[in-house]
């Protein structure tokens, strides 16, 4: 078992989808006390960000790279992503890791039907936090619904949210969003 876990909040120990993140980690390892664990802190050591040297392979550095990274992905049985929403995206640096495992011939392929995902049979859980509350399927919500979207295209058919919301709104409401976001990772079988 080969679980991928991701942060991407530049808030260091005050994140909250870091805490889900690694609530989510901790349940898998008890669950799977086997299982290889792999840390991408992308606010720590961040990804370039997509130019075209890198889209058309003229940096071997960056060609390296970007092959780690998709085989990190396809590899991977559990993929967790703590992403915290941004001016309601994900941050720069998730979206930089974003652009490098999204690549045809290796995670999709396009067909005369549309596209294919390639990433194979996997469960994605994303330890979402929010400082205001969205709900599900708003308007503005960039980031939840971009990352679910980039599963699926890539052909990963089992996406969990686990979500704090309202986090920025005063203490209480903080405490409640992360007591139902933990009991929900309990609930991890």
């Amino acid at each position: 078992m080969k679980v991928l876990h991701i942060d991407s909040s530049i808030m260091g120990d005050a994140s909250v989808s870091r805490q889900l993140s690694q609530a989510i980690v901790a349940q898998l390892t008890q669950k799977y006390p086997t299982a290889q664990v792999q840390h991408l802190d992308l606010a720590t050591t961040p990804i370039p960000h997509l130019s075209a040297d890198i889209l058309m392979g003229q940096n071997e550095e960056q060609s390296a790279l970007g092959e780690q990274l998709v085989q990190q992905y396809l590899d991977a049985d559990i993929v967790v992503v703590g992403a915290a929403m941004y001016n309601f995206g994900v941050s720069s640096t998730l979206k930089a890791w974003i652009d490098r495992i999204s690549v045809a011939g290796r995670t999709f392929k396009y067909t005369e039907n549309g596209p294919v995902g390639l990433a194979g049979d996997k469960k994605v859980y994303i330890a979402s936090s929010r400082g205001g509350i969205y709900g599900e399927n708003s308007p503005v919500d960039f980031q939840e619904s971009l990352l679910k979207t980039v599963f699926t295209f890539t052909g990963v058919s089992d996406v969990e949210v686990i979500r704090a919301e309202g986090v920025n709104m005063g203490a209480e409401p903080k405490e409640q969003a992360m007591t139902n976001a933990f009991e929900a990772i309990r609930s991890i079988s």
